[in-house]
């Protein structure tokens, strides 16, 4: 699954919260994960809203009221203590880790002496840690986002009268595009900026994909500009359901004797496949064509590995649709040692059998047999363990 975020009014933690609970999210997950903290009694409480006529789920921290300003020493000391899944705690940490040292840089002070003050309260606490959990509870592959609005003019805080955006959001979001918005008040909390510098993985457009849900998380104000809301787009990658890219290339200046270990460095750089098909290219010259099969995420390292293990000095890129069936890897017992097997199954019934080759020719050199021979009993052994279903 992937997701994006339409940031177009800015982003706060209790919004950010509002929109995963609106998306699905259970609200007892991020409720649990606040529970977990050691400190006072903290409460999530959601309220249907609606902001210029889009409904949406405001998220309310329900917390007793405190002037306690607390340093990232004891933030850090307050998530480390707390009983929390590691995943929440560390992606928790993170996001306060990135608050000290941006507010470090504000103050000119050692980010171990940063006194968090408004983002140190039980509130802030409850927004990180709740946000964080309920992305864990996504699992999400990917997480994209519009550019953030951080609105204008100045507001008052701990500190006196601060220029919004505040510096803090601006060097948390420092090399993230945004704009400052239609609204001249606060728009992105230095929350909200840090939550979104720590798990934002791109930030662009509507991404192509099949939406299967939509979380609308609303702020606490309501300006007559525009809606004050995070909308949260959850939906499945579009095009083939196991996209994929071939990396080809036309090589005729390589000594043969180096393509096996090509193809051995492209498989560890990532690609799924690699392979040469034999060409005769212009003028009579004998050639390969290189064909790499890999996942789109892994093309940029694929691609760096062909420029570095061949002659080219040029790529063709092809996005194909790719079919895969069920995989299981077992291992079958036999002529005293264990040989690595695949079940490939097709809506539940087992389609194809094979057994692992390099399995079979360490077994082999082990008892000094011919190849053959482990090869015959091995698959033998499988065929039997594993009948094709009819």
């Amino acid at each position: 699954m992937i997701a994006w975020l339409d940031l177009a009014a800015g982003a706060s933690g209790d919004m950010l919260l509002g929109a995963l609970v609106d998306a699905g999210v259970p609200v007892e997950v991020p409720a649990a994960a606040v529970a977990a903290l050691p400190v006072e009694p903290v409460r999530l409480r959601t309220e249907q809203v609606t902001r210029h006529g889009l409904g949406a789920t405001r998220v309310h921290v329900d917390a007793p009221r405190t002037t306690s300003h607390r340093t990232w020493t004891d933030v850090r000391e307050i998530l480390t203590a707390a009983a929390l899944a590691p995943a929440v705690r560390d992606g928790a940490l993170a996001v306060f880790e990135r608050l000290a040292h941006a507010e470090g840089r504000v103050h000119r002070v050692d980010p171990e002496e940063v006194q968090f003050h408004e983002v140190g309260a039980l509130d802030a606490l409850a927004d990180v840690v709740g946000v964080v959990a309920a992305f864990e509870h996504l699992t999400l592959d990917r997480l994209t986002a519009s550019p953030v609005t951080l609105g204008s003019g100045s507001a008052r805080g701990a500190h006196g009268v601060v220029p919004i955006p505040a510096p803090a959001v601006l060097e948390l979001l420092a090399g993230v595009p945004v704009l400052a918005g239609p609204v001249a008040m606060e728009m992105c909390t230095p929350t909200g900026a840090a939550l979104l510098a720590a798990r934002v993985d791109e930030w662009a457009a509507l991404p192509p994909m099949r939406v299967q849900r939509v979380g609308t998380g609303a702020g606490g104000r309501d300006p007559a500009e525009l809606p004050d809301v995070v909308r949260l787009v959850l939906g499945e990658p579009a095009g083939s359901p196991a996209g994929a890219v071939v990396l080809e290339t036309n090589v005729d200046d390589l000594d043969p004797r180096v393509w096996p270990g090509v193809l051995e460095e492209l498989l560890a750089a990532g690609a799924s496949d690699a392979w040469l098909t034999p060409i005769l290219m212009k003028k009579g010259r004998a050639a390969h064509t290189l064909s790499v099969l890999c996942r789109p995420e892994a093309v940029p390292v694929v691609q760096a590995a062909v420029f570095a293990t061949t002659s080219t000095i040029g790529l063709r890129t092809v996005a194909v649709g790719k079919v895969a069936l069920d995989r299981t890897e077992v291992a079958v017992e036999v002529l005293g040692g264990r040989v690595g097997v695949k079940v490939a199954r097709d809506a539940g019934r087992v389609v194809n059998v094979s057994v692992e080759f390099e399995d079979v020719a360490a077994l082999a050199r082990a008892r000094a047999l011919p190849v053959k021979e482990v090869l015959r009993a091995a698959s033998a052994a499988a065929a039997e363990a594993y009948p094709p279903s009819v």
